[in-house]
């Protein structure tokens, strides 16, 4: 078993184990509350407002007293994205892989568009927080009665939560492109549709007039979540009956 002393102090305070007792008057600040109060700040203003100084000013107190909780703003934003997604829905082991799985992709698209700057933030390697290990160990217990061999079940994580990851930060982007605008996606896209059918040559471009002119813009976004995560499920379902 590996000492705790081996572990880095980013992966420390990811499981709550770096804080220790001081002598003296007790510190009004530990990292949940750091943490906290950044996350809002980042649901509020973008996480690109997001830094020890702005987290200090909101929580009233000087920037060097949060060092006693955080090593570096990077280490703020791997313990930010730790709290926001929280533990995953609990989904009982019933077979039914593709549903359990299909939950918990859903359930991971929402935490997302709860808290968009969570797709900005760059990825820094494997699950390593308490609450990404947790929806990693769910996911994988969908998978546990399919057959996969861990090397796939490993590869269908990544898969999934980077469908899930994109579909969102796609999804979000557009909505802020419409946000001058006062559109929805569905009258976006009809707009779209109408004036790019007005300008294009069919005989240039056939596949492309003839998929403007079927009516762009009846599908909504949860309708194209769906669609392209009932694709990436029909491709593991095919691996599930390899195996």
């Amino acid at each position: 078993m590996t000492d705790e002393g081996d572990a880095p102090a980013t992966l420390m305070r990811l499981w709550r184990r770096a804080e220790r007792p001081t002598r003296g008057r007790p510190s009004v600040l530990d990292i949940d509350s750091v943490v906290a109060a950044a996350v809002d700040l980042a649901d509020r203003e973008g996480v690109a407002n997001v830094t020890l100084a702005s987290v200090a000013k909101d929580l009233g107190v000087t920037k060097m007293s949060l060092y006693r909780h955080i090593g570096s703003k990077a280490e703020l934003l791997e313990l930010m994205a730790d709290f926001a997604i929280g533990d995953p829905p609990r989904v009982e082991s019933t077979g039914q892989w593709r549903a359990e799985l299909t939950r918990l992709a859903e359930a991971n698209r929402d935490v997302l568009m709860k808290h968009p700057w969570l797709v900005e933030l760059p990825l820094t390697g494997p699950p390593a927080g308490p609450h990404a290990v947790a929806w990693m160990d769910a996911i994988l217990r969908t998978l546990r009665d399919t057959g996969l061999d861990w090397g796939t079940k490993g590869g269908i994580l990544v898969l999934v939560g980077g469908y899930v990851r994109l579909a969102c930060a796609q999804a979000i982007q557009l909505a802020e492109g419409r946000k001058g605008r006062g559109l929805s996606q569905a009258q976006a896209e009809q707009a779209y549709g109408k004036g790019l059918a007005a300008l294009i040559d069919p005989e240039r471009f056939p596949d492309a007039a003839g998929f403007l002119a079927s009516g762009l813009g009846d599908s909504g976004q949860n309708s194209d979540f769906d669609f392209g995560l009932g694709v990436v499920l029909d491709g593991i379902a095919a691996l599930v009956d390899a195996s």
